[in-house]
């Protein structure tokens, strides 16, 4: 029986959507999956040989600002600071950047090297977006060796024939997914025919919203 596949769209560059692509590829691989991720636009910044990712609480309601150190009491108090405030305090992301990190450190969650390490190690086919890295001006040294550099029509040979592929897009506001609640996060998709699943996909990115 052939192994079943899985594809992912990687769009982000920050350091709380790093987490999501590799955490996804490495697991399936684990489980057995032929897995590919397509890396365009600023997920590029994912495979860079130098990785310097930040995380912005800006204009993300759903980031809690906990504090990874002192007493429990204060750790579990929610931090609810306008973004008003975040956008005008200098320094603000650079220090929610280092509270993040101190708090996957805290609770020893691999980093996002050590997982896209395993992802490698695991023979997870890494695609990085050529007409982006033009756009942005990159260099093919200035990322990690084993990747491949493709087009989207690279990425849509595997795609086309995946049993579960994956959008990574905070932006996404789904009014309905196969009749579950609305939510924002991950664009899922599974064994739908593969025009289906690419019309649908184009179809949310103009519109915003995806039906089924």
């Amino acid at each position: 029986m052939a192994n079943k596949k899985l594809g992912i769209i990687a769009s982000k560059g920050t350091l709380d959507w790093a987490y999501p692509p590799f955490i996804l590829a490495s697991t399936a691989a684990a489980l057995g999956y032929e897995t590919q991720v397509f890396f365009t636009f600023y997920g590029l910044q994912l495979l860079k040989k130098k990785l310097d990712l930040k995380v912005s609480p800006l204009g993300n309601p759903g980031m809690p600002m906990k504090m990874p150190f002192g007493p429990k009491w204060f750790q579990g108090i929610n931090w609810n600071i306008p973004n008003a405030v975040q956008a005008v305090v200098p320094g603000f992301e650079s220090l929610a950047t280092v509270l993040m990190k101190q708090t996957i450190k805290n609770n020893g969650v691999a980093s996002i090297e050590e997982l896209r390490d395993l992802c490698r190690e695991a023979d997870v086919k890494m695609i990085a977006c050529q007409m982006t890295v033009e756009l942005f001006g990159f260099d093919h040294s200035d990322f990690i060796d084993g990747l491949e550099f493709g087009g989207a029509a690279t990425f849509f040979e595997f795609a086309g024939e995946t049993d579960v592929c994956l959008f990574m897009w905070n932006k996404l506001n789904c009014s309905c997914i196969k009749n579950q609640p609305a939510f924002s996060g991950w664009f899922f998709f599974e064994h739908l025919p593969t025009r289906s699943i690419w019309r649908q996909s184009l179809e949310c990115h103009a519109s915003g919203k995806l039906w089924f």
